[in-house]
């Protein structure tokens, strides 16, 4: 047992599969203790019957197909004739785009290859300085992973049997503060510089409304569709996936037909991978809990901390680690069983940690050394790490606060809960 152990400890350290290495624990975990290891597979058929999943593989298909299409463009257009005008329009324009595809698309790196290409020359040319601009796309990466339908809260909720609607909400308010001191931040520099201010007309206003008339209702049509009590989340996410296929292959066309099938196949096989590791950590959780291993961890931290404050404190220390160095997907299915049991235990609320635990790891994407974004926007600019470093403190300092306010104002995250029930 102990070789076995062994084994899956090197094939980690090879960068094997997460979702390999975790079936393997999960398995060895129940074998040494006697269980019987079809627990896995009939986790994994439970998990498939339960309807919050329903809506990942669609959010996902509809992700895919936005990064896809000519889409980004369309928006940053968009973007540009109505917000030109601003002190640090670009800027601004930028942190917009960048949230509202990541919300839709529920990963940073996407959001860096489909947009950077096309927004750090507009900022270089705009006058913004090479530092300022790598460091605004590199931090807005990841902002709009608490906005709906961001796949890593619908992810959250599944694990934490939280309702989707109210992490959905729960998100609006901490990541409009996000985007409102970054914006503000933006906007000094716009105005401490002497960078360009366009005013569109209005040929170009009517113009930029009838290249993305198609796209613009669609937070709209999520949104109210969930909050006006018309669709369920998971009706939801088929009515957004359906919308997009329309709007993308038979109205803009921007994405042949024979091109479906393999959109398709990619999506499946990133929902697929999401699957079988939620299935062996949901089993392995179960483990643990029989374990009591949740409990004998809440009893030890106890011990030395007994402030609820101070242990939200610790946790944001923890979580940012967790998420510099793991994906997202891989932070929630491995850390949220463990962390769920022991923040309830200090009156931590279950979607108030959720909110925490996202802002954490989006945080975690741009904090260095080992930062996901750093080293994407590393590669996709080819630029040295360390220039992305110095480059993204500024930002990391704001989003730092951010973090801080979100912790330790739980109404911030709870207010359009309590107002809409």
């Amino acid at each position: 047992m102990n070789i076995l152990k062994g084994i899956t400890l090197i094939l980690a350290l090879l960068r094997t599969p997460l979702f390999l290495v975790i079936s393997a624990l999960a398995l060895l975990s129940f074998h040494a203790a006697d269980i019987n290891i079809s627990v896995v597979i009939i986790e994994m058929s439970r998990l498939a019957d339960t309807q919050l999943l329903v809506s990942l593989p669609l959010f996902i298909f509809a992700g895919i197909l936005l990064s896809e299409s000519k889409a980004p463009r369309r928006i940053l257009r968009f973007s540009q004739i109505f917000l030109g005008w601003l002190p640090g329009g670009l800027a601004v324009i930028t942190l917009l785009v960048c949230a509202l595809f990541t919300a839709f698309t529920g990963a940073s790196g996407v959001t860096i290859f489909a947009l950077g290409g096309l927004l750090l020359p507009a900022l270089l040319d705009d006058g913004y300085s090479d530092r300022f601009s790598m460091g605004l796309i590199t931090s807005s990466g990841s902002l709009g992973l608490l906005f709906p339908p961001s796949l890593p809260l619908i992810l959250y909720g599944v694990i934490a049997e939280s309702r989707i609607d109210h992490l959905f909400l729960a998100g609006i308010l901490p990541g409009m503060l996000m985007l409102i001191l970054l914006i503000g931040y933006s906007m000094s520099r716009g105005r401490n510089r002497s960078v360009k201010k366009t005013i569109a007309s209005p040929k170009e206003m009517l113009s930029g409304l009838r290249e993305i008339g198609w796209e613009l209702p669609l937070p709209v049509v999520l949104l109210g569709g969930i909050y006006g009590g018309f669709f369920v989340p998971s009706e939801a996410a088929a009515v957004t996936a359906f919308y997009i296929l329309v709007v993308e292959f038979c109205i803009h066309r921007d994405i042949p037909l024979k091109a479906l099938p393999g959109i398709m196949s990619k999506s499946m096989v990133l929902f697929g991978g999401i699957l079988v590791i939620l299935a062996a950590s949901m089993a392995s959780t179960n483990y643990l809990i029989d374990q009591e291993v949740p409990a004998r961890l809440f009893e030890y931290i106890q011990k030395y901390i007994d402030s609820k404050y101070t242990f939200l404190l610790l946790l944001n220390v923890f979580l940012l680690i967790v998420g510099a160095m793991l994906d997202i997907f891989s932070a929630l299915v491995l850390i949220v069983p463990l962390i769920l049991p022991i923040a309830t235990g200090y009156g931590v609320d279950p979607i108030h940690l959720g909110i925490i635990f996202l802002t954490n790891l989006q945080i975690g994407y741009c904090t260095p050394p080992v930062g996901l974004n750093l080293f994407l926007a590393s590669y996709r600019f080819e630029r040295p790490i360390a220039e992305l470093y110095r480059s993204t403190l500024p930002f990391l300092g704001l989003l730092l606060i951010t973090l801080m306010i979100i912790t330790y104002f739980p109404w911030l995250s709870l207010f359009l809960i309590r107002l809409f029930g």
